[in-house]
């Protein structure tokens, strides 16, 4: 089962995740904003697809530090998780979408495997924390590039739907 965990304040990163289900067939009933959710909401899930916009200077969405905080502690042996994010690479290159990597970097320990890495292709910036060994963590989306929006997001899927 698998399940959309969420932060999002202007909307963007919401609409994402809403695409994202719709793609991989879940029910919105199994997305979730995580300002409205508990981390213990993760529990029944075996597949976990977690998103955050990039805010500031590479930061978090704000609604994410206190469940991160509490999800970071979690054994989350046997379980998925994949990572994605908004960002805007023409006004932050040195960060973009470094949400991704914070959430990888704080989950990396629990136990959990990733999914969802992939070479970056038609990028300009690959050079922020969601770059690990020339492979981004998980979906960049670009707000400064929105008409490859549609094409990544789907392109994403099919690479979780494959394994």
């Amino acid at each position: 089962m698998t399940g959309i965990f969420y932060g999002s304040t202007t909307g963007a990163t919401e609409a994402v995740a809403q695409d994202i289900a719709r793609m991989l067939g879940i029910p919105d009933s199994d997305i979730h904003n995580v300002a409205e959710t508990s981390p213990d909401a993760v529990a029944p899930y075996d597949f976990l697809i977690l998103g955050s916009s990039t805010w500031g200077c590479g930061e978090l969405q704000d609604d994410w530090y206190g469940f991160l905080d509490v999800l970071e502690k979690k054994d989350l042996s046997g379980k998925y998780v994949a990572l994605f994010g908004c960002g805007d690479s023409n006004s932050y290159p040195d960060t973009f979408c470094d949400a991704i990597g914070h959430l990888f970097e704080a989950l990396k320990q629990t136990g959990c495997t990733f999914k969802g890495s992939y070479i970056p292709e038609g990028y300009g910036v690959i050079n922020s924390l969601i770059c690990n060994e020339g492979q981004f963590l998980g979906l960049a989306v670009d707000e400064s590039d929105p008409g490859k929006t549609d094409s990544r997001i789907a392109a994403w899927c099919e690479l979780l739907k494959k394994g």
